[in-house]
């Protein structure tokens, strides 16, 4: 049994991550499969590398293909809830953004502005009295008590239901009067319908309220269940499986009810299972990721994974923007069972109703900070969410996992609030540091005291971003414009000179813009042929973005020139070195950076170019997007500009990471002190002999003394518990 087997996976994917020589589940892995395969929503975050597309790959696949097996052989399934005779809150009769337990007891809505309801599976009706208890537990809004069937969700604002308030307030058909007084967090509502009196009453705490309503005439005969509905609040039901805190006299468990008092809900799954098999474009599985790359890389792993898998064998497909639509078609309607994507043309085929969503079962969202901070993918995700059932005809919920860089983003934070139900946090991120394999420094940029950028000829240096063609430079002076122009020359005269010195064979080179990418490409195969580099970002084409990766990935190109869509998830692995022409203006893009080295218990050296004063940069916001625009004006004063302070930058960097960066000169000599006085950047640390050679001899005194007090307690706790017999002597 390999060690994945331990945690639940089938044979077969322990059999394929064996032969990807996966010995042992990662960390995430460990917290994340689980949790996934127990059903619950999971929020993912790892360290980049760290195995989290296996995390959710693994599980998703086991599901889906133990459920596909299942519909082959003619097995059928129900909610639980339907089949084992309980009293629970009913998930098919809801709304969408309430969340509902496993145990079909708690009930959560975390949207602040809009009334969430449901009801009860079960219902009375005829005569007699029931009781049940909601537990408020968690502050917020709510109402609860008696519905019919097909009463709004609502609760008390219609004829077909009656609630009472947390303001103190009872309700029916939308008239709220005094009553009782208000309830919150720990307070406990009982519930009291009376069907021989024909009366509805309530209790906080065990104190009864007094009369509430009198039932109309036209609902004596109709079943009532217990409901509730909430804003941003929770609540835990009891219908009497357990003990109550205030049965009142007289009433029963609405659980106790007689058979012929007992009524189910219509809003159930069909007695019949469901009507029929899953379209073929019907996929029970979306994974969405930001990028082609990401979703390739994703859909790869998905191949390898599902290797062994057989009758029935997974269906996975890649939506994306680079593969012509009349192939993804094709493929889709073949038959699909999990697809990975980007979010537009996602939505161009559901909008298109060339993918249904009829039969989904797992969300993903992987690299979820990247989605939620990309202005035109958040409401799209929200589409799409929106259009989700969030049961299946099986009566399996509606499964939501989301893998992000960090849980500590605000934006992911509230997307988790609003659409994840009750979900299980499995941070293993905590706060930011740099992995003890990564050795970052940086090196200033100064064009006031390096006058090296003047004596340089036009054809001899970098081409810049054409910031400041329109201004006068004045080499010597210390004008903003003019020291902001040095320094775009010095810091491409700094990645040439930072290669040569540190012998970089391999490494990935990260600069702000599109444009510095393509000046920055264009400049190392003008001055250094054999520095071969190609680029990477979103104005390339996708079909040479896909061919410029892979030949980096090969070896077959010695530096990747890219835009931070590579420091999002992309597999490249071993990387000996990194180089900031620019920090990234969010800190978090920092760490992502140069986690592309120090991989595996490789070492990784990460330089970051860092200007002494601001430089000025593009910010278009324009609609072209920076397309033939040349408006170098601050965006203050509608111009697509703005002034980039790095020595700000640096500072938030550092006070994130609670270090102090070393800073190197200009000759890019990196100290190695910390590193044992010798490294081989991208190699493994094997010399760390030594330094555990030490820490023995320093702890051997310790560990001595540890043994001793070992002896002396186990000796204790046999003179206690085992004396001596009589005539006998101890012979300890």
């Amino acid at each position: 049994m390999t060690a994945f087997e331990e945690l639940g996976m089938l044979p077969e994917l322990g059999r394929a991550v064996d032969e990807m020589e996966w010995t042992l589940p990662t960390d995430i892995q460990s917290e994340g499969i689980p949790a996934i395969l127990g059903g619950g929503d999971v929020l993912m975050a790892a360290e980049t590398g760290s195995g989290k597309t296996g995390a959710f790959c693994l599980p998703v696949l086991q599901i889906v293909w133990e459920s596909l097996r299942d519909s082959m052989l003619g097995k059928t399934h129900k909610s639980i809830n339907w089949i084992d005779g309980r009293w629970s809150l009913n998930a098919y009769d809801r709304d969408e953004s309430l969340a509902i337990d496993s145990n079909g007891l708690l009930c959560q809505s975390r949207d602040p502005k809009a009334w969430n309801g449901t009801r009860c599976n079960r219902g009375v009706v005829g005569k007699g009295k029931f009781y049940y208890e909601g537990t408020v537990t968690d502050d917020g809004l709510c109402r609860l008590g008696w519905s019919t069937a097909f009463a709004t969700l609502d609760l008390g604002t219609d004829k077909n239901s009656f609630g009472y308030g947390g303001t103190g307030k009872k309700s029916y058909n939308k008239q709220f009067d005094n009553y009782g007084t208000s309830f919150t967090l720990s307070d406990i509502i009982g519930c009291m319908l009376d069907l021989d009196n024909k009366t509805i009453a309530f209790s906080k705490n065990g104190k009864y309220l007094g009369k509430a309503f009198d039932i109309p005439q036209t609902l004596v005969n109709t079943a009532l269940y217990p409901a509730v509905v909430l804003k941003n609040a929770e609540i835990l039901f009891n219908f009497g499986e357990s003990a109550f805190k205030h049965l009142p006299e007289g009433y029963l468990a609405v659980c106790k009810a007689p058979p012929e008092n007992l009524v189910t809900s219509p809003n159930g799954p069909s007695a019949e299972g469901p009507k029929k098999v899953a379209e073929p474009n019907a996929p029970a599985c979306i994974i969405i990721e930001p990028t082609k790359e990401l979703a390739e890389q994703t859909n790869n792993q998905l191949e390898k994974f599902r290797k062994y898998l057989k009758e029935p064998t997974i269906r996975n497909a890649l939506v994306v923007g680079s593969i012509p639509m009349a192939e993804q078609l094709r493929i889709i309607m073949a038959g699909i069972d999990i697809i990975t994507c980007t979010p537009g043309r996602l939505e161009d085929f559901i909008q298109s109703g060339k993918i249904l969503l009829s039969n989904v079962r797992f969300f993903i969202l992987d690299e979820a900070d990247s989605l939620v901070s990309a202005k035109n993918h958040l409401p799209t995700i929200e589409r799409i969410h929106a259009a989700l059932p969030k049961m299946t005809a099986l009566g399996e919920r509606l499964q939501m996992i989301v893998c992000s860089a960090t849980l500590h983003n605000f934006d992911v934070k509230k997307l988790a609030d609003r659409m994840m139900h009750f979900p299980q946090w499995v941070d293993l991120k905590g706060q930011d540091s740099v992995p003890d394999t990564v050795h970052h420094v940086i090196c200033k940029v100064d064009a006031k005291t390096d006058r090296m950028w003047i004596r340089l000829r036009p054809q001899d240096r970098i081409q810049t971003d054409g910031m400041h063609a329109n201004d006068e430079i004045r080499p010597g002076s210390d004008y903003a414009e003019t020291l902001s122009e040095g320094t775009k020359i010095l810091k491409g005269e700094y990645v040439l000179k930072a290669i040569r010195q540190c012998n970089m064979d391999q490494g990935i080179i990260f600069c702000r813009t599109k444009l510095d990418c393509d000046n920055l490409e264009r400049y190392l195969k003008f001055k250094a042929p054999d520095l071969t580099c190609v680029c990477l970002h979103g104005d390339r084409r996708p079909d040479e973005r896909t061919r410029n990766l892979d030949s980096f990935k090969k070896g077959k190109v010695k530096f990747l020139i890219c835009t931070d869509v590579a420091a999002r998830g992309i597999d490249v692995k071993g990387i000996p070195f990194v180089i900031n022409v620019t920090l990234p203006d969010e800190k978090a893009n920092y760490l992502h950076r140069i986690g592309r080295v120090g991989r595996a218990e490789r070492m990784g050296l990460a330089i970051s170019l860092v200007s002494a004063h601001p430089e000025k940069v593009w910010y278009h916001k324009c609609s072209s997007r920076g397309m033939n625009c040349f408006n170098t004006a601050l965006t203050t004063q509608r111009g697509c500009a703005i002034w980039y302070d790095e020595p700000k930058l640096l500072e938030d960097i550092e006070e994130h990471l609670g270090v102090t960066i070393q800073q190197i000169d200009t000759d890019f000599i990196v100290p190695v002190d910390d590193f044992d006085g010798k490294v081989v950047y991208g190699a493994k640390k094997t010399n760390q002999g030594p330094l555990y050679e030490g820490h023995a001899v320093q702890l051997s005194g310790a560990v001595a003394q540890l043994a001793d007090l070992e002896r002396s307690l186990q000796l204790s706790y046999l003179r206690m518990f085992m004396p001596p017999e009589k005539g006998k002597k101890e012979k300890y």
